[in-house]
């Protein structure tokens, strides 16, 4: 019996095709002696000790693919899209292809057949997938509305260039709409026009879209978001989301606001406008847990507290 061959280091970490095996001088007769190596798929191969790693599984997939793309659930987690609980963990392994090619039908594979125009596709992490537009539309059929804007938002937010290495959003509500118009006969269409209505820039994370609709949902005015404390100083303390006329500033100070640094430049920010005459409200992840319904009550009370005649109260208008 031919003793096996030992298994170049550039498959063994992995999943790979039938093609990259061949590009590291393996033969596919190879793979078949191989006791360390599995087959996942047709034409996708991954090493028997191998831990599941979703990017690393997705790019075998879409090398393994041409033509297709991956999509839905498993693209939005690597784009590092808000997921709701239920969804976050998610393994699935969601795979497009466009409607002149036969479906895609693999072992553990959730496939789908879509129109689908060439600018939402894109080629990143060595993946083909859609992009993060065309992924929330995708997610329309499945999302709830309120989980549906919060993606929105996150796409459709301005980036802090300091953090992010990027000064422009990922699109914007105009690129959504023609999106939508592209495909008006899609699942899930009806629901993400919806959505559009719903979302805003300025969120800068999901809970604070969840707090933004739990107070229109209460019947609270639309509150400014990204609230500079001094207008027109781009240095300026902000608040997440507020009322500058009633001099209201909220903020949601989710986990990353519990590390030494952050939490002080926090403190430092709510004092500034604590300092100016402002009430400051903050709120956290106990407050997300029960749909800010204590939130809300702070809310209201702030607000009679600081009332002011209607009569001069400009800007300070309902959102639908």
């Amino acid at each position: 019996m031919q003793k096996p061959s030992p298994l170049p280091a550039v498959l063994a970490s992995a999943p790979f095709t039938i093609d990259e095996a061949k590009a590291a001088g393996f033969e596919h007769a190879q793979l078949r002696n191989q006791v360390s190596i599995e087959s996942v798929s047709q034409g996708i191969y991954r090493p028997a000790s191998w831990d599941f790693d979703l990017a690393e599984a997705a790019r075998s997939l879409s090398a393994a693919s041409p033509g297709a793309w991956i999509s839905h659930v498993t693209a939005a987690k690597l784009h590092g899209l808000f997921l709701p609980p239920w969804l976050a963990d998610s393994n699935e392994l969601h795979l497009s292809k466009p409607r002149n090619l036969p479906s895609a039908r693999r072992r553990g594979i959730i496939g789908h057949t879509v129109l689908v125009d060439e600018s939402e596709i894109e080629f990143k992490q060595g993946i083909w997938m859609s992009t993060r537009p065309r992924t929330w539309l995708d997610l329309a059929r499945q999302l709830p509305l309120k989980e549906l804007v919060c993606v929105g938002d996150q796409i459709i937010r301005m980036p802090r260039q300091e953090f992010e290495g990027r000064e422009t959003p990922f699109t914007s509500p105009e690129a959504l709409r023609k999106m939508l118009d592209r495909h008006k006969n899609l699942q899930g269409v009806v629901r993400a026009r919806e959505a559009l209505e719903l979302m805003r820039v300025g969120a800068d994370s999901a809970p604070e879209t969840m707090l933004r609709r739990a107070m229109l949902d209460a019947g609270l005015a639309a509150p400014e978001l990204q609230i500079r404390l001094r207008v027109d100083d781009p240095f300026s303390p902000s608040a997440d989301l507020g009322f500058r006329v009633r001099r209201l500033a909220i903020q949601y100070d989710g986990e990353h606001h519990l590390g030494e640094e952050q939490f002080f430049s926090d403190r430092r920010r709510d004092k500034a406008f604590a300092a100016a005459g402002w009430t400051v409200l903050i709120f956290g992840k106990d407050d997300l847990a029960d749909g800010f319904t204590k939130a809300i009550l702070k809310i209201k009370k702030a607000l009679r507290n600081g009332w002011i005649d209607p009569a001069v109260e400009s800007g300070f208008a309902r959102e639908r």
